[in-house]
């Protein structure tokens, strides 16, 4: 999977990225993340990429640095790809639809973090295919959405989780009819007074597996 990603603050992804399941992805060569400050693309002396929006109160991502970058990217790979919005509203994610974007956004995309609440409207109009929230809230910017929705595809890429069970058995996925999970146990087999239910060191895989759709939250 190979990620395009225009920010005005591309340092904000850099931790995030550089850990745990993320990392050991990208040093896997599973996935790909490119760059493009918003600001390069500025014809401004200052390099600012907003502007004071018609009609209402406070600054908007302008169109023209924001239509730039998007060409440059179709530029670079020779085609254009699926241009993804991470915005404040319109299509609220959930499980179920973050494996149709999986299918659906071809293994090469774009991802437009805004900053503020919008971005110019002609540039939807234009480039957007899907404009995705990951919930009815307004950020600052969008790179944290960004990582939200990133970091979701990616597990779904074979061999991101070494165990392929443990996808099948996420919390609202398709094995659990988009259900919770299950509650789960570890050792010591007692903790204050707790014990961990027979079922589970019974070694009767059946009756796992009933038990685990039976206590499904």
């Amino acid at each position: 999977m190979k990620i395009h990603i225009i920010t005005i603050f591309p340092e904000s992804f850099f931790s995030y990225f550089s850990s745990s399941i993320m990392k050991r992805a990208i040093d896997s060569d599973l996935f790909e993340i490119n760059y493009y400050k918003l600001n390069d693309f500025s014809n401004d002396n200052f390099k600012r990429v907003d502007s004071k929006a018609y009609g209402m109160h406070g600054q908007v991502i302008s169109a023209e640095p924001l239509s730039k970058a998007i060409d440059f990217i179709f530029q670079k790979v020779w085609k254009k790809i699926p241009v993804v919005y991470m915005s404040p509203s319109w299509d609220l994610l959930n499980q179920e639809k973050i494996e149709n974007y999986y299918e659906k956004l071809n293994w090469e995309f774009i991802i437009i973090c805004g900053h503020y609440e919008w971005i110019d409207q002609r540039i939807i109009d234009i480039y957007v295919d899907y404009c995705v929230s990951i919930w009815e809230f307004v950020l600052s910017s969008w790179e944290l959405a960004a990582q939200v929705f990133i970091d979701w595809l990616v597990r779904n890429i074979p061999w991101v989780l070494w165990n392929i069970q443990s996808l099948e058995e996420d919390s609202f996925s398709k094995k659990f009819n988009r259900q919770k999970e299950y509650p789960v146990y570890t050792k010591p087999e007692i903790f204050m007074w707790k014990k961990v239910p027979e079922i589970l060191l019974s070694g009767n895989h059946k009756k796992i597996e009933e038990w685990k759709l039976d206590n499904l939250t």
